[in-house]
């Protein structure tokens, strides 16, 4: 093989090894932290009038860096055959964890 050649290979090689350093997957840990103490009582929200095709998702409480923050209530498209289970507070142990609202059959 001529030395061109080799040169070549070399910076493909070279070219190739920076790509996948690039594209590698860092493996980041993921820390969840959950409050503490338990949330507020609920803040007592007026409901619009129903809307046709929505549901209505009440406000909550979310834990956001440190600190409990109110989040109102909003409108979710409806799905038919399904129904809206609001998200909530559980106790885990000494914290509290957030279950998402999600649609169920």
């Amino acid at each position: 093989m001529n030395k061109s050649v080799r040169l070549m290979l070399a910076k493909t090689a070279f070219l190739a090894a920076g790509v996948c350093a690039v594209a590698a997957p860092a493996f980041a840990e993921v820390v969840v932290v959950e409050p503490s103490m338990a949330p507020p009582a609920e803040r007592i929200e007026v409901v619009p009038a129903p809307r046709v095709g929505y549901v209505w998702d009440k406000g909550h409480w979310k834990w956001d860096h440190g600190q409990y923050v109110w989040i109102t209530g909003h409108w979710q498209r409806e799905r038919v055959g399904y129904h809206w289970v609001p998200g909530h507070w559980v106790a885990h142990g000494p914290n509290y964890r957030w279950v998402d609202g999600h649609w169920a059959a």
